[in-house]
C-alpha cells in the first residue's frame, strides 16, 4: 500500500499535519527535534521515510520488548483475523480468559485482573478503587513520575527547580500542572513527594485521609531511578499501617523488567498493580489487578460500593491476541536471558567509553532499561537530576547518536530500552558510533 503523502520531506510532512492535527502530532509528547518522520519499524530498526535506518532504542516510549513487528506476535494476531473473531461487546470470551489466567500465573499479586486499552485507564481505574475500598478522596504521587493524562496524575514530569522549590524532608511540594483545565479542587487532593523519601509518606499520612499511594518502583520517565533497600517494602507496609493501598505503576518496568514486574525483583506484594507496554508489545493494552477483596468492588453487590469499569475496545480480540502470544513467549527464560547479555555489553561498554572521556556520566539501568546521565552520580530522586545533571550536554549527545543512526528520542533523561531483537552486532555498532560520537562533541 503506497504511503498517503507522496513525499520524502520532513518539512512537507509536518506542513500538512499542521493542517489537519492540533499541534501537528497526535500525542504531543512525540513533538522533538530533530523532527524525523519515521514510517516502519523491524526487529531493532527503525526507518525514515527516506529509507535511513536507524538502531532503535526508544522502541516507542518503550512497549517494544520484543522489537517492532515480532513475527510470532504479528502472527497471532493474523491468525485471530483469519478466524473471524470479532468485537462482540457481550459476554466473556476465550481469549480474555487465557489472558486474565496467564497475567495471574505471571504476576504473583495479581488475585483478579481487568484489562482497558491503555496504562492512564489502569491507573484512574486504580486511583478510584483505593477510594472507593478506603472511603477517602487523598492521593499521594511522586515528583518526576507519570501516572498518565488524567486530571489526578497530570503534574509536570519534569520541572524546573525554580517551580519545584528546593528539598523538603518530611514535605510535600506543589502541584506543578502538566495541562490546563485541571481543577483547583482536584490539586488539593493529591500530595506530591520525592521518590525514595519514606519520612515524607508518613507525614503526609498522618496529616490527610489518604486512599492510597500511586507509584512507579522504579522512577522510567525521568530514566531510570531505582528505589533504595526496604523502600518499597516500608511503603507497602505504612500503607497497610494507615489503611490505605499501595498502587504500583508497572505500565514501563512491568514485563520488561521481569515476567513477574520489578515486584518480583524486590520480593514484595503491592495491593495493586497497573501494567502497560510492553504486556502486548506494541499493540494497546492495560492491565489493573490485585488484591480480591479490592477487585471485587468491579461488581461489589452494593451498589454504593460499585465501581465502575467500561470500554467498548476493552479486550479487543487483537490486542488480546497480541498480549497473549507476547506472554507465552515471554515465558521462555532464553528471551530474558538473551537480553541480559546484550544489555550487559551495551551498559559496560557505554561506561567504559565515558571514562576513556573522562566524562561524568553514569549507566543507570533496570534490565532491558536503561539512561545515561550525564553527573557523577546515579540519582535517587528528581532533586538529584534537576541538581546535577547536565541537559544540555544530554541533548547534544542524544542529536548526534541520531545523526549516525542511533536513535534516543532527543528528550534529555529519557529512557534507552533494548529488546529481544537487539543482536550483538547492533550493541557493537552503537559502541563505535558513540566512540565517534563522544570525539566530535
Amino acid at each position: 500500500m503506497n504511503p498517503p503523502i507522496n513525499t520524502n520531506s520532513f518539512s512537507e510532512v509536518s506542513a500538512m499535519a499542521n493542517q489537519f492535527i492540533a499541534g501537528g502530532v497526535v500525542s504531543l509528547n512525540r513533538k522533538v527535534d530533530p523532527n524525523i518522520i519515521f514510517r516502519k519499524g523491524k526487529g531493532s530498526k527503525i526507518y525514515d521515510i527516506n529509507g535511513k535506518e536507524y538502531i532503535d532504542y526508544h522502541a516507542a516510549f518503550a512497549p517494544y520488548l520484543l522489537g517492532h513487528n515480532y513475527s510470532p506476535v504479528n502472527d497471532a494476531v493474523i491468525e485471530i483475523l483469519r478466524q473471524e473473531w470479532s468485537l462482540i461487546g457481550s459476554g466473556t470470551n476465550e481469549l480474555e480468559i487465557k489472558l486474565a489466567k496467564l497475567l495471574c500465573g505471571a504476576v504473583s499479586s495479581l488475585q483478579l485482573i481487568q484489562l482497558t486499552n491503555t496504562g492512564s485507564e489502569a491507573t484512574a481505574h486504580a486511583i478510584r478503587l483505593a477510594r472507593a475500598y478506603t472511603n477517602r478522596e487523598d492521593i499521594i504521587l511522586i515528583i518526576g513520575g507519570y501516572n498518565g493524562w488524567h486530571n489526578e496524575v497530570s503534574r509536570a514530569v519534569m520541572p524546573s527547580l525554580a517551580q519545584l522549590g528546593s528539598r523538603v524532608s518530611p514535605g510535600e511540594y506543589p502541584f506543578i500542572p502538566l495541562s490546563a483545565g485541571i481543577p483547583d479542587n482536584t490539586k488539593r487532593r493529591v500530595h506530591l513527594i520525592n521518590f525514595n523519601d519514606m519520612d515524607s509518606v508518613d507525614y503526609i499520612m498522618k496529616r490527610y485521609p489518604v486512599a492510597c499511594v500511586l507509584i512507579e518502583p522504579v522512577m522510567q520517565n525521568v530514566g531510570v531511578v531505582l528505589p533504595k533497600e526496604g523502600y518499597l517494602k516500608s511503603l507497602i507496609e505504612i500503607c497497610d499501617q494507615h489503611s490505605a493501598v499501595c498502587i504500583f505503576d508497572e505500565v514501563k518496568t512491568g514485563f520488561r523488567s521481569s515476567l513477574g514486574g520489578y515486584q518480583q525483583i524486590a520480593g514484595v506484594i503491592p495491593h495493586l498493580s497497573v501494567f502497560g507496554k510492553a504486556v502486548a508489545n506494541g499493540y494497546p493494552m492495560g492491565v489493573i489487578g490485585g488484591k480480591k477483596e479490592i477487585m471485587d468492588l468491579f461488581y461489589s453487590p452494593d451498589p454504593l460500593k460499585r465501581v465502575l469499569i467500561s470500554g467498548t475496545y476493552n479486550a479487543h480480540p487483537v490486542n488480546t491476541a497480541a498480549a497473549i502470544a507476547t506472554l507465552e513467549i515471554l515465558n521462555n527464560p532464553e528471551i530474558y536471558n538473551h537480553i541480559d547479555k546484550i544489555s550487559s555489553v551495551l551498559y559496560k561498554g557505554l561506561e567504559e567509553l565515558f571514562k576513556e572521556k573522562g566524562l561524568k556520566a553514569v549507566v543507570s539501568r533496570n534490565a532491558s532499561a536503561y539512561c545515561v546521565y550525564f553527573s557523577e552520580n546515579a540519582p535517587h530522586d528528581l532533586h538529584d537530576i534537576l541538581e546535577n545533571v547536565d541537559f544540555e550536554f544530554d541533548l547534544k549527545y542524544r542529536r548526534a547518536l541520531i545523526e549516525k543512526g542511533v536513535y534516543n528520542i532527543p528528550i534529555a533523561c529519557k529512557q534507552g530500552s533494548v529488546s529481544y531483537s537487539h543482536t550483538l552486532e547492533d550493541i557493537y555498532k552503537t559502541l563505535e558510533v558513540t566512540r565517534q560520537v563522544l570525539k566530535e562533541i
